[in-house]
């Protein structure tokens, strides 16, 4: 496995190995002692599934308290995930950055607490599976909107989105910048 650089401090893009032969292929899609070896060193408590077509945007989310940290990798299909910077003090407040994840290259994005993270699907279906460091909380769930012109993301989709009504009415970052417990 290797990891690739990112322009955000803390999130890491993740290129596990993959072993092809005329039957397929096979990696290891998790592996603790490797991921503490390149500074991932929690425990994940929850797995996640989800499935979407072409078009889908889901996003931009984020757990307020404790936070969650997220390790993101896309089992079938392409999507174009991204992560915003929620850490106040942080050089990099309300800065956005993209990557491809897909079933070809496997790579995987380890989302650190204090980033606001969404995706949107490229191919016809994604299956996109992600690792939790904590337990889903309805009372703690929050976003923010996926097309807040202060971040200005470019989404590579081309149509309208396919939202769901919470991504829709969602806040502008400026509106809750005050509010968010990451620093």
């Amino acid at each position: 496995m290797r990891t690739l650089q990112t322009s955000l401090a803390g999130v890491l893009q993740i290129e596990p190995a993959v072993y092809g032969d005329h039957r397929g292929f096979f990696a290891e899609t998790f592996r603790e002692d490797a991921w503490r070896d390149i500074g991932i060193d929690m425990a994940f408590v929850q797995d996640n599934h989800s499935r979407s077509r072409r078009g889908t945007l889901r996003g931009m989310h984020f757990q307020t308290s404790p936070g969650q940290a997220k390790l993101i990798r896309c089992a079938r299909g392409a999507i174009f995930d991204v992560v915003v910077d929620l850490r106040r003090g942080s050089p990099t407040f309300g800065r956005w950055e993209g990557f491809v994840l897909d079933d070809e290259s496997m790579r995987q994005l380890f989302v650190p607490i204090g980033f606001a993270h969404g995706f949107c699907v490229t191919s016809e279906v994604a299956d996109v599976v992600y690792k939790c460091s904590s337990y889903y909380d309805a009372e703690t769930e929050s976003g923010i909107a996926y097309d807040d012109p202060a971040i200005g993301i470019e989404w590579p989709l081309g149509v309208e989105p396919i939202v769901s009504e919470r991504d829709a009415t969602a806040p502008r970052l400026a509106d809750v910048a005050d509010t968010l417990p990451f620093s």
